[in-house]
This record gives C-alpha cells, structure tokens and sequence, in this order.
C-alpha cells in the first residue's frame, strides 16, 4: 500500500547565532522539516512572514526582550502563526509575556535534537486551540453587534412609525425578503437612513 507523500512543513529559524541556527536547521531538516529561511533578528518579520509563508515560526535567543515580543504580538494580530521560542531565560514573567504575544510554545534550556517533533507538535496544537478560541470569540462579538444594530433599529421604527416592537420587527423582515438582504444589513440601513431623519 502506497502512502501520499505530504509536503514538510515549511520552519522560518531567527537566531543571531549562525553556528547555532545551522546546527537547528540540521536537525529540523532530519525531522523532516523544511527550513525556507535563516534571520538575524525579528526586524521587517511581517514583510518576512507575507513573502516567505512559513508554516512554524522557530526564535532562538537567549532572552526576549521587548523588540521581540512586540514583533510577536504584531505578527499575531496580522498573520498569525505557531511560533516556538526557544530561550535561556526562564523567569515565568518572561515566559507569561511571550505567551502573551502569541508564541505557543516556551522552552527553556535551549534545543535538543531528539525533542524537536514533539515540541512542534505541541506548539502546532496550541496555536490551533488558540485560533479556535480566538475565531469563537469574534463570532460571538460579532452577534452581539448585530443585535444591538437589530435593537437599535427596531427602536428606530417604532419611534418613527409610532408601532409596537412586534410590528417593527415583522416591517425589518418583510424589507429583508423584499430585498435579498439579511436582518442585519436590513438594520444598518435603518439606522443610517432614520439617524439622517433624527
């Protein structure tokens, strides 16, 4: 039985050390792992990031500082990513900041070869988890706005046709079939056009 080859993970390494990336790149390439990219430092990463594509961010230094995290929160607002830091501080104030900022995985005391697929792993799930989350959120935030337009709306009409809350709901939806649109959109233009009359 033959089994589809997947294409490997494509890794963007940022290490200041060149020995030492070289050495991380050998080892992510043993695993599999495709290294599309060797940085200095996090400077430029969005334009980094949009060009080359990675699949998994890989930061090897030996303290975070707030370049970095900064770089890291505004590469998860963005164009979100695994990111896996790998560092020699370990104080959990640090280690909170950059989870913070969105890397999914902190590991202290540096790389070890044999513990690569598994920290990867892990740092693929979180990231995963924490879209999820994050997506879940916004769909909730996102309903809540579109019922207040709803209320806001209705509101509207009942003061400006002098109805009940029952009539103004079914002269919202009667409009929305007539016209195609959903209730929410329906709202929007409600609000603009009836806030114009106010």
């Amino acid at each position: 039985m033959t089994t589809i080859q997947s294409q490997p993970e494509r890794v963007l390494v940022i290490d200041k050390d060149t020995a030492r990336s070289a050495l991380l790149e050998q080892a992510l390439n043993d695993q599999g792992y495709e290294v599309v990219s060797r940085l200095h430092d996090t400077e430029g990463l969005i334009a980094q990031v949009e060009q080359i594509q990675p699949d998994i961010i890989i930061i090897e230094l030996d303290s975070p500082d707030r370049d970095v995290l900064e770089h890291m929160a505004t590469l998860n607002s963005h164009i979100p990513r695994p990111v896996v830091m790998f560092a020699e501080s370990g104080d959990s104030q640090t280690i909170q900041k950059a989870i913070k900022a969105g890397v999914s995985a902190y590991v202290v005391d540096g790389m070890s070869p044999d513990r690569i697929q598994s920290i990867m792993d892990v740092a693929a799930a979180r990231f995963r988890e924490f879209q999820a989350l994050r997506n879940e959120l916004n769909d909730v935030r996102n309903e809540l706005e579109d019922r207040k337009q709803l209320e806001q709306a209705k509101r509207l009409i009942m003061k400006h046709q002098q109805c009940t809350e029952d009539k103004a709901y079914t002269a919202m939806r009667k409009m929305a079939m007539d016209q195609g649109k959903t209730m929410t959109q329906i709202a929007k233009n409600i609000i603009s056009v009836l806030e114009m009359l106010n």
